[in-house]
């Protein structure tokens, strides 16, 4: 997409018409808010979940909210699964514009305390499967030369926090493969650029949000002094799939009320 300069059409190039966005782990959360945003921003919205229940839910659900996406139901760990993922949207719609990397699951323990399947299940989750995810992806995307590859971090990819300690390790990983992604496939007209939530009140952070002692003691860190609003992600999240961010590439957006910048 070229830069127009003329200022009555500017905002114009924020949108997302004709294209494909597919939204791994949207049915709920963050992924959702981002994938109600690209639909309504004129893109095409598969999201996916795990279950045939929560995709047809969710549909039935934003539907009622006049917005229209489509669905697709795969555990995104399952490499066979995330196949049949990417063959169905070859099949269905010909190529894949954007993909959210957003699937991915939560374990808080220390490394003492945690077993090797949490140690595996969490990579596998959080990085091995978004690896493979962005590959197949890419080989959609190289073919018509364009591509937007956007991966949901944490600000745990920068910073580490005591009794907490794969997560990390996975979120770290995500942005050097988001890096790696940036690098490789820019000749193919693909960017690569995360996003890197703070504390944001979602369903995975309901446990921590509802502690009468660590959700104050958490929160108290953010300048802002609250939680984060889902829909408060979304915005970056069109900004880069859009053409506006098409020179944006290997960068992390962090978006925590100046948590991970307060001494």
């Amino acid at each position: 997409m070229s830069f127009n300069t003329d200022t009555h059409s500017y905002l114009k190039q924020f949108n997302l018409d004709d294209r494909v966005a597919f939204l791994t782990g949207s049915t709920r959360g963050l992924g959702l808010e981002v994938a109600k945003a690209m639909a309504q921003s004129g893109a095409t919205v598969i999201i996916n979940g795990r279950t045939r229940e929560s995709v047809a839910e969710c549909i039935k659900k934003l539907t009622d909210e006049g917005i229209t996406v489509r669905g697709i139901c795969a555990d995104m760990s399952d490499f066979a699964q995330i196949d049949a993922a990417f063959e169905k949207i070859e099949q269905d719609y010909g190529c894949c514009d954007i993909l959210v990397n957003n699937m991915g699951m939560r374990i808080r323990k220390s490394l003492a305390e945690s077993t090797l399947p949490d140690i595996l299940t969490l990579i596998q989750a959080n990085l091995t499967a978004a690896v493979y995810t962005s590959k197949k992806a890419a080989e959609l995307m190289a073919g018509n030369g364009f591509g937007r590859i956007i991966s949901m971090t944490s600000i745990a990819g920068e910073l580490a926090r005591y009794g907490d300690a794969v997560y990390p390790v996975t979120k770290m990983g995500l942005t050097g493969m988001m890096r790696a992604l940036a690098v490789e496939y820019a000749r193919q007209g693909i960017t690569s650029n995360a996003i890197a939530p703070g504390p944001f009140a979602t369903e995975t952070n309901k446990i921590l949000a509802e502690d009468k002692e660590k959700g104050p003691a958490f929160v108290a860190r953010v300048p802002m002094r609250r939680w984060g609003r889902p829909e408060e992600i979304a915005g970056a999240a069109v900004f880069l799939a859009s053409g506006l961010a098409s020179y944006i590439n290997g960068q992390v957006i962090t978006i925590d009320g100046g948590m991970s910048v307060n001494f």
